[in-house]
């Protein structure tokens, strides 16, 4: 697969094997010949079944696993452990207990020497973006879950990294705080430009926040289908109760709900 140069992230061929638990199981094929590419800049959303290698996917660009075969390629090289260029926010938020909002977010930086009149701008930037500013001495246990994601997001993103690497990180949230978050990324989009990997099991959420939402076979994972989003970002609530989004979330339920099945899509 030839790369553009306006391809941030590409996957050649790539196939995962997990090994079996027991002599007598054959290993597990979690991905099968994947191939894909996302330009930079681009906001990618990935849904499908449970087990269908979303995770995965994530762990390979990120650095975290390595490929059973095929290439996992990032700016043209390829990728062989984790990197400052790439960020990472899970689904829980993993802030420490005994660390203010600050010192949470600025750990990282801190830890790679960085002097504090280089990134505290940065930071507290950061956190006025996320709407923290005035929360800067709180602990994570004075934080609701959804103000716990923005400190993990503000962290994630004071390295500046050129690749936003998501999994399900709204899930945990209530329906007004997803909304709210889903907003806010695309607020922070539009000012730090990240190439963004999103998983969400929320087909709602992955066409709000993309430019292209990718729907996974069932395991070996395989791109089932792959559909866009050509509607400028940042996007407002409005375009969610328009005939094009509906009739795209038309299109990726069925799809979805054929794999699941093991049926065709009519």
């Amino acid at each position: 697969m030839a790369i553009s140069p306006l391809t941030k992230i590409a996957f050649r061929g790539v196939q995962k094997y997990y090994p079996a638990k027991h002599a007598s199981q054959a290993p597990t094929l979690a991905l099968d010949s994947l191939n894909l590419a996302i330009r930079d800049t681009e906001i990618v959303s990935i849904v499908g079944p449970t087990g269908c290698g979303k995770s995965t996917a994530l762990n390979l660009i990120a650095g975290f696993e390595e490929v059973s075969t095929g290439e996992v390629v990032l700016d043209g090289a390829s990728v062989y452990g984790p990197g400052p260029d790439r960020a990472v926010v899970f689904q829980q938020p993993s802030l420490f207990p005994w660390l203010d909002v600050f010192d949470n977010v600025t750990l990282g930086v801190k830890c790679r020497g960085v002097p504090e009149p280089q990134y505290r701008p940065q930071a507290e930037r950061l956190l006025h973006a996320v709407g923290l500013d005035g929360f800067m001495r709180h602990y994570p246990y004075q934080l609701s879950g959804g103000m716990q994601q923005r400190v993990q997001i503000a962290r994630a993103l004071i390295s500046q990294p050129k690749v936003l690497l998501m999994d399900e990180p709204f899930g945990a949230l209530d329906y007004q705080t997803r909304i709210s978050m889903q907003e806010l990324l695309l607020q922070l989009w539009v000012e730090f430009k990240p190439t963004v990997f999103f998983i969400t099991h929320d087909v709602s959420e992955a066409i709000f926040i993309s430019d292209r939402v990718l729907v996974m076979s069932k395991r070996p994972g395989r791109v089932k289908l792959c559909i866009d989003v050509d509607v400028p970002k940042p996007r407002t609530l409005d375009f969610m109760t328009t005939p094009h989004f509906i009739e795209l979330q038309r299109e990726l339920l069925h799809t979805l709900q054929a794999e699941v099945q093991g049926t065709d899509v009519h």
